[in-house]
């Protein structure tokens, strides 16, 4: 997300915040709905059950972050009626956000806005950049693991996945593995991706699920076929990088992705760890 994105859904979010008579933040359920870009309350509620589940099995009283609520609502008509609403805390909220459509750049802002205390939209921005590069290195993680499977299962050789990894390597970075690995600093036992930016963790993964695609499509059945399939992918991802003005082996390493993950998990905790409730 672009930083004039964040701030105006920060100051958004920020606009429906409430506060009980002792100073307790809360949101509005029907306020909430529209935030996260739920059309309809059938849909969302499905969402807030699943919220209240989660809130009792974390050992939190449902009733002190989800309180029911009443409220008048104008109709077109003129007249007025009543409908349920539910007040719901900071932890509530984060809950819902935790259990709702992760497809919707609304949950994805929502999970971090709720988990985070303080209001600084270059803070929330951080933590969303940081949560990409961990879900890239884990697609990555998947979609290599389902490209040895398929590689296994041609040549039935368990050094040939490393050896057709590496031309990739060598397609994307103008440079072999290891002379990534040096130029970046990466300690010996791990692996090189790591420590890549998610520029790099997405392009790997686009050409290798390509390599998937044809090697299957194709029948390939050779390491050598496989192998200058995925030279070939690696190449041309590599050149439509260059093409937008990113030259892959010129990108500063990342830093280390599993303690990018241990923070962002310990972050979680915290926000999990003793949440304001509304009848505290």
């Amino acid at each position: 997300m672009k930083h004039e994105i964040i701030q105006a859904m920060t100051e958004n979010f920020e606009k429906y915040a409430r506060k009980t008579e002792t100073g307790v933040e809360f949101w509005l359920a029907r306020d909430l709905q529209d935030l996260l870009g739920y059309g309809e309350w059938r849909n969302f509620s499905v969402v807030i059950t699943k919220a209240e589940t989660a809130c009792e099995l974390s050992g939190h009283p449902v009733q002190d972050h989800f309180v029911d609520v009443n409220k008048m609502v104008d109709l077109g008509s003129g007249s007025r009626r009543e409908i349920d609403d539910i007040m719901l805390t900071r932890f509530a909220c984060y809950l819902i956000a935790q259990n709702g459509d992760p497809r919707k750049a609304e949950i994805a802002f929502a999970q971090t806005y709720f988990a985070v205390q303080t209001r600084r939209a270059e803070i929330i921005e951080q933590r969303l950049l940081e949560t990409e590069r961990v879900r890239a290195r884990q697609k990555l993680t998947t979609t290599e693991k389902e490209l040895s499977r398929v590689i296994f299962e041609r040549i039935a050789g368990e050094q040939s996945f490393a050896l057709i990894r590496s031309r990739g390597d060598h397609a994307l970075f103008g440079k072999t593995t290891q002379e990534m690995k040096d130029q970046w600093q990466v300690p010996a036992s791990r692996p090189l991706a790591d420590f890549a930016p998610t520029i790099i963790l997405k392009a790997k993964d686009f050409a290798s699920e390509i390599t998937i695609f044809n090697v299957q499509a194709n029948q390939l059945r050779t390491e050598d076929a496989i192998s200058k399939e995925h030279e070939t992918n690696h190449t041309a991802v590599r050149d439509t990088l260059i093409q937008r003005g990113i030259v892959p082996e010129q990108l500063p390493p990342a830093e280390d992705v599993k303690k990018v993950e241990r923070r962002l998990t310990a972050e979680e905790k915290k926000a999990l760890k003793a949440p304001e409730g509304l009848k505290s």
